[in-house]
């Protein structure tokens, strides 16, 4: 006998198209267009699965979730809304929902939803639940780490134009990463709660601190395994040679300080995603793994083309050699646009690769795919804004640092971790 889904949606035609293409793969298709119907319809037959819209009249689609948990607790829910936000699928995951998809979805993106969804409901995992803990490695508790000795660099802000520099000073175990301002003493930690901006960098803000283009530093950090640090600046990191490089050189100079506190490992317990999910589409998702991974592809029109790699981050010698020399890009058609958004005033033919319609302006590249390489520093950084180590294996396409944020507060929602500072 074929699964059943039941399909929850005020709008006939969404309906009729799901249940083409579920009859078509060979499911069997129960529609209610309300929540009210759908809860009737629970009575008598308990689908495989049940795909529902979030905004309907009366009943919601959240509402509905939360009925459908008392009601059906062991049935995945693929949640689908035409105007979804990331607080909407944060909001429906908390409340049981297995996964979100936004409309206008494609065919491919719905069915690998749906067979995911139905993998989790695979006889001994439990019906749209993460896998028992046992099928994981538990948790890791891995030391705590600062810097031996306070260093120095001076350098200029990429998009303020401002000479500007940071002073890293060690902190003691328990005290995170915390950016703070060298004239005025404010302070910002650096977890995602207080990121205040994703516009072609990643700025911190609280109170009157503000610290902007954190990314770099932050993915040397998360390499060298430092959890306790003070960074003393003003306005935004410099942005040095557009890479991590001499932010690694930085540390190696400090030292680094193992100290007597521990840190648990966040172990992904299945697979969370953001965007589309589909081949092509722009998305990104962290799925399960026994270490900390980038898979990134970046699909750009000539002269970059499309690039492809993973990275599997080992140890920091690891990221010194393959992802810190990979320098920031722009595009040369793009740069009255920044002027004109107060951006990039500080970018110079030594500090980011120009790429313009025949090829890249001030080369040679560093590597050949040096563009891919500098996404998945980018992707390093922004991960460490949870406050601890991640084990999980990352798949983005053509994302940025909006869609790294958004995926960040799923997790930190999905865990409970709390918000800091």
């Amino acid at each position: 006998m074929a699964d059943t889904i039941l399909v929850v949606d005020d709008e006939a035609n969404i309906r009729d198209s799901l249940r083409g293409v579920l009859v078509d793969e060979g499911y069997e298709v129960l529609e209610a267009d309300n929540g009210r119907a759908a809860l009737a319809a629970l009575d008598h037959t308990v689908p495989r699965l049940a795909i529902v819209d979030i905004w309907m009249p009366e009943m919601d689609g959240i509402e509905l979730v939360q009925r459908m948990r008392q009601q059906v607790p062991r049935v995945p829910i693929v949640v689908i809304s035409g105007h979804g936000t990331i607080e909407t699928a944060v909001r429906a995951i908390r409340l049981g929902a297995t996964d979100f998809l936004e409309k206008p979805f494609q065919l491919d993106a719905l069915l690998q939803t749906v067979n995911r969804a139905l993998a989790d409901d695979a006889p001994g995992v439990g019906a749209g639940l993460p896998a028992p803990a046992a099928a994981l490695a538990p948790p890791r508790r891995i030391p705590q780490r600062t810097i031996a000795r306070s260093v120095v660099v001076n350098g200029q802000g990429l998009h303020s134009g401002v000479r500007t520099g940071l002073i890293l000073q060690p902190l003691p175990p328990g005290s995170g990463i915390v950016f703070g301002s060298i004239l005025s003493g404010e302070s910002v930690p650096a977890l995602v709660d207080h990121v205040d901006s994703t516009g072609y960098a990643t700025t911190l803000a609280r109170g009157g601190m503000v610290a902007r283009t954190v990314e770099h530093l932050m993915a040397a950090l998360h390499a060298f395994g430092v959890t306790n640090l003070l960074v003393k600046m003003q306005g935004e990191v410099p942005i040095l040679d557009g890479s991590a490089l001499e932010l690694c050189a930085l540390l190696e100079e400090g030292g680094i300080a193992e100290q007597a506190d521990t840190v648990e490992e966040l172990v992904i317990d299945r697979r969370y995603a953001v965007g589309g999910d589909g081949p092509g589409r722009e998305g990104i998702a962290i799925e399960p793994a026994d270490a900390f991974e980038v898979h990134y592809t970046l699909d750009y029109p000539p002269p970059i083309g499309r690039q492809e790699l993973a990275f599997r981050l080992t140890d920091a010698a690891a990221f010194r050699r393959e992802i810190a020399p990979a320098r920031t890009f722009g595009f040369v058609k793009e740069i009255e646009t920044l002027e004109e958004m107060g951006l990039a005033n500080g970018g110079r033919l030594n500090n980011v690769i120009l790429v313009g319609d025949e090829g890249v302006v001030n080369a040679p590249l560093r590597f050949p795919d040096e563009f891919v390489r500098h996404k998945i520093l980018d992707v390093i950084g922004d991960f460490y804004l949870l406050g601890r180590p991640v084990r999980g294996r990352v798949v983005a396409r053509m994302t940025g640092h909006s869609d790294n944020a958004a995926l960040l507060r799923v997790l930190r929602q999905r865990f409970g971790l709390p918000a800091l500072g």
